[in-house]
């Protein structure tokens, strides 16, 4: 399964932006897909997840209200909703396919997209 992130840019702070991962694979429907962000010189952090065919998602405490996650089945593509920015979102964000394991824990994921880099000045 290859991943494609894109959507990041550099927003002032309140801002909004949409990020996109589109999924090059037939089975999208059966994945449980997540987002996570890494920012400089910190570990990686779960952002939130979605179950493609159950349509449940579960997000971090520090985006919840302000995020939400998304699919369009049709394009193979997962949304990630950014609202009322703030500048402790600045990180490279991933999405990436869940294998097993502890959802909200990065290791649990295999497939990883190539990140897409977002700013957020104050």
């Amino acid at each position: 399964v290859q991943l494609q992130a894109s959507g990041g840019g550099l927003v002032q702070a309140g801002a909004s932006l949409s990020l996109s991962c589109a999924a090059s694979t037939r089975t999208f429907s059966r994945y449980t897909m997540g987002w996570f962000r890494q920012a400089p010189g910190k570990e990686r952090e779960f952002v939130g997840r979605i179950s493609i065919r159950g349509g449940y998602t579960d997000l971090a405490d520090s985006v919840k209200g302000r995020f939400s996650i998304s699919t369009d089945n049709a394009k193979n593509t997962v949304y990630l909703q950014m609202n009322s920015l703030k500048p402790e979102d600045t990180a490279v964000y991933y999405c990436a396919v869940f294998s097993s394991g502890v959802y909200y824990f990065h290791r649990s994921y295999k497939y990883w997209g190539q990140g897409t880099k977002v700013t957020v000045s104050s």
